[in-house]
């Protein structure tokens, strides 16, 4: 017999983990639940509640308690950005993610609005120019298979990228080889990026705009790519449904 509802979300969770309940299916319905373990029915509630929380569950309208489907997607580190992808091929950083991933995509996957802003204090900073001078934000959220993955805005001077592809809204990458390529033809040929990723709980706009369920928390990347000469020619911001990615790194460890 099961007792207290942390106990009851421990053999639950077990049971997702083991593949008694499958990604998309639902759990028992509370009744059954609390007639099984022998517990009450708030007891279900907290421990469902419980894995909710924790991002391996969500309540669904009409359905029950649906266990969440968690594919593995490998987001690449300094792989992901080789010259090789954007310079001399098609391939923009979010393909790779989905290529070693073993996952489809295609160009729509990806959406975009582009507008002129005052830059906030932290993109003036980035970009070395002056406090509330106008910038090109490029804001896109990427899907997969219908479900919003992550969401990134990139700023860039208006001088740089003035009448480009990058200031295009069509959905998809800013043609071949997105928003490096463009940048390469401009001069501007990006040669180093430093990425600083946070963890934090969601906003409610961001927790809409991802769909995530309660209690899962996003991973925060800032993004800023350098010339080879030094010179910023993009800051951008990212926020990751964190139960959708694993951040892989591969490097050469400094001397």
């Amino acid at each position: 017999m099961t007792h207290g509802y942390k106990e009851l979300a421990a053999v639950l969770r077990d049971g997702i983990q083991r593949g008694d309940y499958p990604p998309d299916t639902t759990l028992p319905k509370q009744a059954d639940l609390a007639a099984e373990y022998g517990v009450n029915i708030k007891t279900v509630r907290n421990a469902v509640a419980l894995l909710e929380s924790e991002g391996l569950v969500t309540p669904v309208r009409r359905r029950g308690t649906v266990v969440r489907s968690r594919p593995p997607m490998r987001r690449l580190g300094i792989e992901r950005y080789a010259k090789s992808n954007w310079k001399y091929g098609d391939r923009v950083a979010f393909a790779a993610d989905r290529e070693a991933s073993g996952q489809s995509w295609t160009p729509t996957d990806q959406t975009q609005t582009v507008e002129r802003v005052h830059a906030p204090s932290r993109v003036a900073q980035a970009l070395g120019i002056e406090p509330d001078a106008e910038v090109y934000a490029r804001a896109r959220t990427m899907r997969q298979d219908g479900t919003p993955t992550h969401t990134l805005t990139s700023y860039y001077r208006v001088e740089d990228v003035d009448g480009t592809p990058l200031v295009d809204p069509t959905p998809g990458p800013a043609g071949r080889g997105g928003g490096f390529a463009v940048l390469t033809l401009q001069g501007l040929e990006p040669d180093q990026i430093t990425e600083t990723l946070t963890a934090r709980m969601p906003r409610p706009d961001e927790a809409a705009m991802l769909e995530l369920p309660g209690g899962e928390p996003v991973m925060v990347l800032q993004r800023t790519t350098r010339t080879k000469e030094g010179r910023v020619v993009e800051y951008a911001e990212g926020v990751h449904a964190a139960s959708r990615f694993a951040w892989t790194y591969t490097f050469e460890m400094p001397d």
